[in-house]
């Protein structure tokens, strides 16, 4: 029997797709947005990915909600399709134009190098140098034509491209930034001959003055945009054919969505789309749950993602850097991944040492615990042999989990090389991930100047409650936060973001030479575009919240900072103060005699979607009125001290008061949470649950 659903939200991994739909009576809601039990219907499903066509893992996952797709008003969707596309080179054959004498800019680059010792490494640019054409142009740093557009070489070089089997172009001329004509009249003359609308003029995608990065970013956006567009293409064909007639909305990067029939446009934006969406989620639970400063840890499969939150805001960042090469300058959540998933392998290295990951067993063949062929040993299987998982409870594993064949691999593997025996080498396979996990968290807290003991950890993903507090505990920080469902975060990260898009304007100017009046008049030509952006969508909002910021830097200085611009403190003073608070923030010192300038500006216009409360996650049914009544047994579980008896409970029968103490284990479909010996949990008003770590003796 197929069942309707309101909103959909479908997050693809790389070891599972994960679906959350929720089907609203509005009726029963109340206009107000206050839950009612009666009111919204929760379903889930998680289903392992599909690498080779992420659409049919969307399908699967639909397909095991008994979804009736006629009935469905939104479906967002967060995809891994560009970043794979990008880290495997899957790309389009993509060609480019630019400014006569600067074909190699995208491979010199910044003279960096892939290692940080020896001056060996391998780089390779996204278009070989035989695609990379010139022509005659040329503009001055001031925007003035210095050599006029060569429009027949123009035409002359996209036929060249074209018979060459390019199926996406790129078009970077030197200052575009400042004056965009050439570049325009370029894409113009391109778009007429070119045989599909793949077709990027890098002023459309960054506005900013660096011709490295902003060609680096305007070239991966080529890249993708013809894989993205066939993806969503071949998804949405799918979807109708199956009854979906209404809005697909994709998640980007930045923690925002798009309309599927856009997102094209932009494809580099969506780079990072499946680690935003669950940074968003954090946000949104963290913020009603009463807890707005976060560090974010979702380990599912393959990896683990970390990020800062500071007052239900998510750290966004515009200088990501894929790999070596190749950094993507467009506003992203700022996210920190490492090669440490439940998937992950543990090894022996060439020194002798126990390592663990980043190679990961990843959907196929898996861990070992999974019985479909792996054979190395993972994560997964570390926990499953110490007890802290199931062996006959583990999701997508048909029947009991192979626990001799993962004690054997263990031993052979890691225990006997290293004198241990299949329990003490399981408890050291996962003592060296957690340091690793440790060390991701750092990266975003410490490193940048953030004390872990002033935010809360916030686990999710279908392994980070396994660690959750363990890490808080080697990191000092004081609580847990783990959401209702945090093996299917991702999904509600899609259901709960926003429509965002972000704008940039290069000025590239020494503050004492703009008025405030030139400020003012540039943000608001940025928050314009973003309306019409968000115009073109076609989604029901509520509200629409608009911010503005200035990127600079002291004349001289390499490095930008970007300072939060109130729009009716835009004079010189201010803007002075506000530059000086964040650099004396950043690195410690004033420098008062040292001029700023003014590198570019940026607003972010969100408009949030209608019908998208708290309560829409809430799901009271099926609570025992006491915490015996959600216990299904007990069973040996090792910690720190060795085993121990451990009570283990039902995650969906606990009730919404429920306190208890550590050691625990609390176990749901979509993951299972650990409750170290001397923890205390609760659960709160909606269904989270909240871990107080406790303090060394």
């Amino acid at each position: 029997m197929t069942q309707g659903g309101g909103l959909v939200g479908v997050d693809v991994g790389g070891t599972f797709t994960d679906l959350v739909t929720i089907e609203v009576d509005h009726a029963a809601a109340g206009n107000d947005g206050q839950h009612r039990r009666q009111g919204t219907r929760l379903r889930i499903a998680k289903v392992p990915s599909t690498p080779a066509n992420q659409a049919l893992g969307v399908l699967d996952a639909l397909a095991g909600a008994r979804i009736d797709l006629a009935s469905v008003e939104t479906i967002i969707h967060g995809t891994t399709t560009t970043t794979n596309a990008l880290l495997e080179r899957r790309i389009a054959r993509t060609g480019l134009i630019t400014t006569r004498g600067f074909r190699d800019i995208l491979e010199l680059g910044r003279r960096t190098r892939p290692n940080p010792y020896g001056m060996t490494g391998i780089f390779e640019p996204l278009v070989p140098r035989d695609l990379r054409l010139e022509v005659d142009e040329r503009m001055d740093a001031e925007g003035r034509v210095v050599t006029p557009l060569d429009e027949e070489g123009v035409a002359a070089a996209v036929r060249q491209l074209i018979d060459a089997g390019c199926e996406s172009l790129v078009i970077h001329f030197l200052h575009a930034p400042v004056n965009p004509a050439h570049e325009k009249r370029a894409a113009a003359i391109a778009r007429a001959l070119w045989p599909n609308s793949c077709v990027t003029a890098g002023h459309e995608i960054l506005s900013e003055f660096r011709e490295f990065e902003r060609g680096t970013t305007a070239t991966v956006n080529a890249a993708v945009q013809p894989v993205l567009a066939r993806y969503v293409a071949r998804l949405l064909d799918e979807l109708k054919a199956r009854g979906f007639t209404r809005d697909l909305l994709v998640m980007q990067g930045n923690g925002g969505t798009v309309a599927a029939d856009i997102v094209a446009e932009e494809a580099a934006k969506t780079v990072m789309s499946g680690p935003a969406s669950g940074v968003m989620a954090a946000a949104f639970v963290g913020s009603h749950a009463g807890y707005p400063d976060l560090i974010t840890y979702d380990m599912g499969g393959t990896s683990s993602d970390v990020a800062l939150i500071r007052h239900g805001v998510p750290a966004v960042s515009d200088e990501l850097e894929l790999e070596h090469g190749m950094p993507i300058h467009v506003p992203m959540v700022d996210v920190h991944t490492i090669g440490a998933g439940g998937g992950s392998i543990a090894f022996l290295n060439d020194g002798g040492m126990l390592q663990v990951g980043p190679r990961s067993a990843g959907a196929d063949p898996g861990p070992i615990a999974f019985g479909r062929g792996g054979t190395e040993p993972t994560i997964t299987d570390a926990n499953l042999l110490l007890g802290r998982l199931d062996p006959g409870g583990l999701l997508s594993v048909d029947g009991r989990a192979p626990l001799e064949r993962v004690e054997r691999a263990i031993l052979e593997r890691i225990g006997e090389p290293l004198g241990l025996d299949a329990t003490e080498a399981a408890a050291a396979i996962l003592r060296i991930a957690n340091d690793r996990m440790a060390g991701a968290i750092r990266m975003v807290s410490l490193a940048r100047g953030h004390d872990p003991r002033d935010y809360v950890l916030f686990a999710f993903g279908g392994a980070g409650p396994l660690h959750a507090c363990a890490l808080a505990r080697e990191l000092g920080i004081p609580r847990v936060l783990v959401p209702l469902r945090p093996g299917i975060t991702n999904a509600i990260g899609c259901i709960v973001a926003d429509i965002r898009h972000d704008h940039v304007r290069t000025v590239n100017r020494p503050l004492a030479e703009l008025a405030g009046a030139d400020i003012a008049s540039g943000l608001d030509g940025l928050e314009a575009l973003g309306r019409a952006a968000i115009a073109r969508e076609r989604v029901g909002i509520s509200s629409v919240r608009v911010s503005f910021s200035l990127d600079m830097q002291f004349r001289g200085q390499t490095h930008v900072l970007n300072v939060p611009a109130d729009r009716a403190k835009l004079d010189a003073g201010s803007l002075r103060a506000a530059f000086d608070g964040v650099y004396l923030d950043r690195f410690g010192i004033e420098l008062a005699e040292m001029e700023p300038v003014v590198v570019a500006m940026k607003a972010s216009v969100v408009a949030r979607r209608s019908g998208v409360h708290a309560g829409l996650l809430c799901d009271d049914s099926g609570r025992a009125e006491d915490l015996a009544g959600a216990l299904s047994g007990r069973r040996p579980v090792h910690f720190a001290g060795g085993w121990l008896e451990t009570p283990v409970y039902r995650r969906a029968a606990l009730p919404l008061d429920a306190v208890f103490d550590g050691p625990a284990i609390v176990e749901q479909l979509d993951t299972t949470i650990v409750i170290e010996p001397g923890d205390r949990a609760c659960s709160d008003r909606f269904g989270n649950l909240v871990v107080e770590i406790a303090r060394p003796a």
